[in-house]
């Protein structure tokens, strides 16, 4: 392998500047004989997850249309991606930021945002995503704070199109792509792929995913709504899952574009034991240390592979990096201190014994 030495070729005048243009990677070992799978890496974001990308864009269209005042503070209801993405942002910028998050998700996610700058009020995992989100929205009511709307906003699907999209059709220009596996947590990612994909390559299929407890989509249930496309309730199929950063209790506005629209073309269902395993996998067998969440891009964009024709090619999104989930199932049984065969290495020669 010849490795360059010329850097990217330019100097950035902000950590900003850096998000996105993530590499799109083959799998040399888990995909099946006869078909290709590559991912899509978005842990090389700087922030470590695709939702640095809405972060950036929620932040400056805001800016752009006045709805962002200098100096004014940020709240966000989010599962953790969003909230390190948008305290990323915020800290460049010079903007205070105020993130709610039930206490069910990782405690990593928590002290990340908070060395970031931000503030992190917690609300109840028995409240779930609705819960965080009510209280983000009655923050900003109080407040008068800037509510970021993940959810609901036109801004986050907006720069998938303008920039995920983009470079998938750029790493793939004159070759075959004939599948894209993905899940959602806020829908972004899947409406900004479906816009451009579907019409620059009218064959290609979009494999929605999502927990096979938590078939939200699958179940063909509407969502209810208030007024501003928040969720006014729970949706009646969802069930708590481990995939963290997909599927919240309720069916995004943002995503419900990409349902109306008919930019997927069918739902593979993972359970979150499969989506874990793969994540391991991932590490063990390719060295890409991916959250629960790419793991269960995988897992699922494998089934599809199954009965695929032979010689497709497959491309997973894998949203973040593995480092986010050092206090969740992902890791158990992975130790910090030796075992005995660790041990017995160590023994093993006479100096330096441990």
């Amino acid at each position: 392998m010849i490795y360059s030495t010329e850097g990217r070729g330019r100097l950035y005048d902000n950590v900003l500047q850096t998000i996105g243009d993530t590499p799109t990677i083959r799998l040399n070992r888990i995909a099946p004989t006869g078909v290709d799978i590559y991912v899509k890496f978005e842990a090389f974001n700087p922030g470590g997850s695709v939702k640095d990308r809405l972060a950036l864009n929620i932040v400056e269209a805001a800016e752009r249309e006045g709805r962002l005042l200098p100096g004014q503070t940020v709240v966000e209801a989010t599962s953790g991606n969003t909230g390190i993405g948008l305290a990323m942002v915020c800290a460049a910028k010079g903007y205070p930021l105020v993130i709610t998050m039930h206490d069910g998700f990782s405690v990593e996610r928590r002290q990340v945002m908070r060395m970031l700058g931000a503030k992190v009020v917690l609300t109840r995992k028995e409240d779930k995503a609705v819960g965080m989100v009510v209280k983000a929205r009655e923050l900003a009511e109080a407040n008068g704070w800037f509510l970021a709307h993940q959810f609901e906003t036109k801004d986050n699907a907006d720069i998938h199109e303008s920039t995920t999209a983009r470079e998938i059709l750029g790493d793939f220009d004159g070759k075959p792509l004939d599948q894209v596996v993905l899940g959602f947590g806020t829908g972004g990612t899947a409406t900004g792929l479906g816009r451009v994909l579907k019409g620059a390559r009218p064959g290609l299929k979009i494999t929605l995913s999502e927990p096979e407890n938590a078939a939200l989509v699958a179940s063909g249930t509407a969502q209810a709504r208030n007024d501003d496309g928040e969720p006014a309730a729970s949706h009646p199929a969802f069930a708590p899952h481990p995939v963290q950063g997909w599927t919240p209790d309720f069916i995004p506005l943002v995503l419900q574009e990409a349902l109306d629209q008919g930019y997927f073309d069918g739902v593979q269902p993972v359970t979150g034991a499969e989506g874990i395993a793969m994540s391991r996998r991932l590490a063990a067998e390719e060295g890409i240390l991916a959250g629960i969440s790419g793991g269960a891009s995988v897992a699922a964009a494998v089934k599809v592979a199954a009965t695929a024709p032979k010689g497709s090619v497959i491309l997973a999104i894998l949203p973040d990096t593995g480092e986010r989930y050092l206090s969740t199932p992902l890791f158990d049984g992975i130790e910090a201190e030796m075992d005995e065969t660790e041990l017995a290495l160590s023994q093993s020669t006479p100096g330096f014994t441990y």
